[in-house]
């Protein structure tokens, strides 16, 4: 696990913690990453500190900043046990449901803005990873920011292709990266037949994409801290997105 590195970042209406991830180098191209409903914690900031370690600099925001700061919303309870994740997960869903697509796009864009002003994020293309319902978040980011995001990961991700009108799907149109999505296996927020869906749009749109069912890899399969950790799955994971930025940024 990893300590947190936290800086403030300007939001609408206030500001943000952020955790920033550093190459040795102290520079590199801008990768923003987008927590999963657990929220930012040691386990993030790990994740974080791979990716960077690649060449990267990472940020990671509070995206759940409307409802408290990260150390009123960090977890106590061990997440590795059953018992423990489910007891948490109750309230973690309320603040995802509550973040709502009106009030993330502009977030997402003040987020852009603060990754491109960090000292040492190098000119040029940006990668955006998503974890869970961060996912949605960063398939937003690369349909709403297309001259900013070459790269575009998601990783047990829910709802991201569904028959609302905000269906992060239905943005692909504007989109220009590439994109790798390793979905879990038997996940109900992320059913076969929306992955299929997912894969027909990329291919209509002419995008390129991994659009992947991980085998036997359940929802929350990269989280090391919590019950649903696979490492098969969560290697690729960390394979597959690097090559993906290695190539695009």
């Amino acid at each position: 696990m990893s300590d947190l590195h936290l800086i403030d970042v300007p939001v609408p209406g206030g500001t943000a913690e952020a955790h920033v991830s550093r190459p040795a180098s102290g520079h590199g191209p801008g990768v923003l990453f987008f927590m999963d409903a657990i929220g930012l914690r040691p386990q993030i900031a790990a994740m974080c500190e791979r990716i960077a370690s690649w060449g990267y600099v990472v940020m990671a925001p509070n995206v759940f900043r409307r409802d408290g700061d990260v150390a009123t919303l960090m977890p106590t309870g061990d997440l590795r046990t059953p018992e423990g994740r489910e007891a948490f997960m109750g309230p973690a869903m309320s603040r995802v449901h509550a973040l709502t697509t009106d009030l993330a796009v502009p977030d997402i864009a003040a987020y852009v803005e603060a990754l491109r002003g960090l000292d040492g994020v190098t000119d040029g293309p940006l990668g955006t990873t998503g974890y869970c319902m961060g996912a949605r978040l960063s398939m937003r980011t690369a349909t709403g920011h297309p001259d900013d995001v070459a790269a575009c990961g998601g990783f047990h991700g829910g709802g991201l292709a569904t028959d609302t009108p905000d269906s992060p799907h239905l943005g692909l149109g504007a989109a220009r990266a590439e994109f790798a999505l390793g979905h879990a296996d038997h996940d109900r927020s992320m059913p076969p037949e929306a992955v299929a869906t997912l894969g027909e749009t990329f291919a209509a749109h002419g995008l390129t994409a991994l659009n992947e069912i991980f085998p036997d890899a359940p929802h929350g399969y990269t989280m090391a801290d919590t019950s649903m950790y696979q490492e098969a799955g969560a290697e690729r994971h960390y394979r597959e997105l690097r090559a993906l930025l290695d190539r695009t940024l």
